[in-house]
């Protein structure tokens, strides 16, 4: 049997949404309600990095604060106006603003939409083996293991 032909080019917003809405496990999954990811790169088949157009609604969050040991992570704002949440604090970004993440750069990201709009954005990173995540406000840490991420608690324990 072989796969689906792949598309040659799709309107983004007419992909349908993950099923799954966070690969966090409890407690962590329920807080990203109101975070919808459409893996755009998926559906091409690409294999070195992934594209999602993601939105979020009114108080909602990307992610957990986190940073990647080995990937290197791209945003792109496309409506709204999100707070970056770094160890520099919160910054401002408007549609047409940019910001990049290099992999052991060690600081902590995620977007937050405290405002009253929708925010919608690109987010590119790579597929990096091996790669693991840390999480500087919260009891997780998590490992790339053949394409899953695998979660624990920072002392070891699994979740």
């Amino acid at each position: 049997m072989s796969a689906p032909p792949r598309p040659i080019a799709v309107l983004a917003a007419d992909v349908a949404p993950r099923n799954r809405p966070s690969a966090y496990p409890e407690p962590f999954a329920s807080r990203m309600r109101g975070r919808t990811k459409r893996a755009l790169g998926d559906l091409f088949g690409l294999q070195n990095f992934g594209v999602n157009l993601t939105r979020l609604e009114p108080g909602a969050v990307s992610a957990l604060r986190h940073a990647h040991s080995r990937q290197d992570e791209f945003i792109y704002v496309l409506q709204g106006a999100p707070g970056l949440h770094t160890d520099e604090g919160l910054t401002r970004l408007s549609p047409g603003m940019c910001a990049g993440f290099a992999a052991g750069s060690d600081n902590g990201h995620r977007l937050v939409n405290d405002t009253t709009e929708v925010v919608l954005y690109l987010e590119i990173g790579d597929r990096s083996r091996d790669d693991q995540a840390s999480y500087p406000d919260d009891d997780l840490r998590a490992e790339l293991i053949d394409g899953h991420w695998v979660f624990s608690h920072k002392d070891g324990r699994p979740y």
